[in-house]
């Protein structure tokens, strides 16, 4: 089975890639930047891509094709930066998430990756969650974005400090997608 990944962030395709083959899936790279809604609902931001890809991208209508969206959630910050993730991470990165967290007891964070799947019969939305804690100081050098302040549950490293095999065994991405590939092949012999 092809599928096709949109997205400009080489290190989501990866991750993808990596999890596709568990699934007898191939991954198709659609490395294409477009402009995203800003909203508050992550499932709203992936359905509205999906539909204006297929309206930027007309060779789309007859492919199935996702995109995914994430964001991470900050408990003692009201759930800040949440779907507006990327815009933080470009304006004050990990430096100013950590100085809004510095002095703070309440740690605790996730991370929320929804997945926006078009096919000939619609668009379906799949979701995963990690929770975990922002530690106090960025640590590893893998990964992207949050990745080096992001410490999943029951792991004692952050997302930077794992190996994409490892980050792939605890990532929201990877639950989103897991969930994904497994409808796609539920009904396949």
């Amino acid at each position: 089975m092809e599928l096709y990944f949109v997205t400009h962030n080489e290190a989501k395709y990866r991750e993808a890639e990596q999890i596709g083959q568990e699934f007898k899936i191939e991954i198709r790279w659609l490395n294409f930047e477009y402009e995203e809604i800003q909203e508050d609902n992550l499932e709203s931001i992936a359905a509205t891509s999906c539909r204006r890809l297929i309206e930027l991208k007309t060779d789309l209508q007859e492919k199935k094709f996702f995109v995914e969206d994430a964001g991470l959630f900050i408990e003692s910050l009201k759930g800040f930066p949440g779907p507006y993730s990327s815009y933080v991470y470009h304006t004050i990165g990990n430096e100013g998430i950590l100085k809004l967290m510095n002095n703070e007891n309440n740690r605790k964070a996730k991370f929320n990756s929804v997945i926006a799947l078009h096919t000939k019969e619609g668009i379906n939305l799949f979701k995963g969650i990690t929770e975990g804690i922002i530690v106090e100081e960025m640590r590893g050098n893998q990964g992207f974005g949050f990745d080096p302040i992001f410490k999943p549950h029951s792991s004692e490293q952050t997302f930077a400090e794992m190996s994409l095999k490892t980050k792939n065994l605890y990532s929201h991405r990877q639950k989103s997608l897991r969930k994904l590939f497994t409808s796609l092949t539920a009904f396949e012999t």
